[in-house]
């Protein structure tokens, strides 16, 4: 490439200027043609050997920047492209490339001051929203929020910016907001099926389950049959008590997509309260949640809980819900209520001297004027009842 370069060089120099400027048009017109086909290295070569230090050639250092650009040089395009916005500060599109490319090499805080530059001077609604996108990966959502929202009041309905808006809002846990958002969006296009779904997910999260039931319902009325619809319908239904209806579309959820641990672990919830025999409804989808789960002690708790809850509530099998519940307990300490139902299961055993332990162990950590608290004091009494009986024989 160098030797191609002094080439170049020797002959501008040597070659009367009408006709250098002859080559450099042809070879200018020949680069642009080899990036419309993405042949941006071959471009590279042919615009590089057009460069003379000692000549500020504009059009070729864009052409050039535009090339390293494509082919992913976000380093040589940056050096360009500020060479060229240093050149010409009010270039609007140099300065939006720098922002861009500062992007890609993750340097958010000069892509954002590249934005600035922009904006003072065009209100372009894409560069506020860009903006937006640095504060966000930067994980300054207040900032993130002030551009998306900027960027909203030039232009209300694009969707995509609203999505990015919500985003940061669910995040913040300002559901009402979010809410906000979405139904001035859905006033203008009730169904639209990129934020109907949103509103009907800030409506689950914040609780209102009948309200978000209605969106998902909607949405799988109009044809809308993606896996975050069955998903969050089935969620909703089982929130509300409709066990039947969240069975059903919880596993055509799992039809779509069945790479989730936490919808195998809710089909397996579902078909507890459906009252089905654990082992044969409930057991497999919770074996199935086990062996998708990732190192999650939270997760794994929940999981065994699940199965102690099984194999006592609906097998009857005290002693492997027991063994369930200790290692929930094992993996979340917090969860003191497993304390309390290893005792009960133990009581149910006529192992008194273990249940008066485990009681003991709950009341230890329970707080005392919890209703919890007030139950097991009562179980405990009996327990010790029982063993007074038993010594007295």
């Amino acid at each position: 490439m160098k030797r191609t370069f002094l080439i170049a060089f020797w002959i501008m120099v040597c070659v009367p200027l009408g006709a250098q400027t002859t080559q450099r048009d042809s070879v200018l017109a020949h680069a642009r043609y080899l990036k419309s086909i993405f042949k941006t290295d071959e471009a590279i070569e042919a615009l590089s050997a057009l460069v003379r230090p000692e000549v500020f050639d504009e059009e070729i250092l864009s052409e050039l920047a535009d090339c390293h650009f494509q082919s992913g040089d976000y380093e040589s395009a940056a050096g360009t492209y500020f060479m060229l916005s240093a050149r010409n500060p009010r270039n609007l599109q140099y300065l939006i490339r720098q922002m861009q490319v500062y992007s890609r090499l993750k340097a958010y805080s000069q892509s954002i001051e590249a934005g600035r530059c922009v904006l003072q001077l065009d209100s372009i609604p894409a560069v506020m929203s860009f903006m937006g996108d640095s504060f966000r990966q930067m994980e300054e959502a207040d900032s993130a929020l002030w551009y998306y929202r900027r960027s909203l009041a030039w232009r209300p309905m694009n969707a995509t910016v609203v999505s990015k808006t919500f985003d940061v809002l669910l995040r913040k846990e300002a559901y009402d907001e979010a809410i906000g958002l979405t139904d001035q969006y859905l006033s203008q296009d009730p169904d639209n099926e990129i934020i109907a779904p949103l509103n009907g997910l800030a409506r689950f999260r914040k609780g209102d389950y009948d309200k978000a039931l209605e969106v998902f319902q909607r949405q799988l009325d109009l044809g809308n049959e993606t896996y975050p619809i069955h998903y969050y319908l089935g969620q909703s239904y089982w929130h509300t008590s409709r066990v039947y209806k969240a069975d059903s579309e919880l596993k055509a959820a799992w039809q779509i997509d069945s790479s989730d641990v936490n919808l195998a672990y809710s089909i397996a919830a579902v078909e507890m309260e459906l009252m089905l025999p654990f082992e044969d409804y409930s057991k497999p989808w919770l074996d199935k949640a086990w062996e998708m789960s990732q190192p999650d002690y939270t997760l794994w708790s929940r999981i065994q809980q699940l199965y102690g809850q099984g194999y006592y509530q609906h097998e009857h099998d005290y002693k492997k819900a027991i063994g369930y519940y200790s290692e929930a307990y094992k993996n979340n300490p917090k969860l003191i209520s497993a304390l309390s139902t290893i005792g009960y299961c133990y009581e149910l055993e006529k192992d008194y001297k273990r249940a008066l332990e485990w009681y003991e162990k709950y009341l230890k950590v329970a707080d005392p004027d919890s209703r919890g608290y007030a139950t097991v004091t009562d179980r405990l009494n009996h327990v010790k009842s029982e063993l007074f009986m038993e010594e007295g024989k």
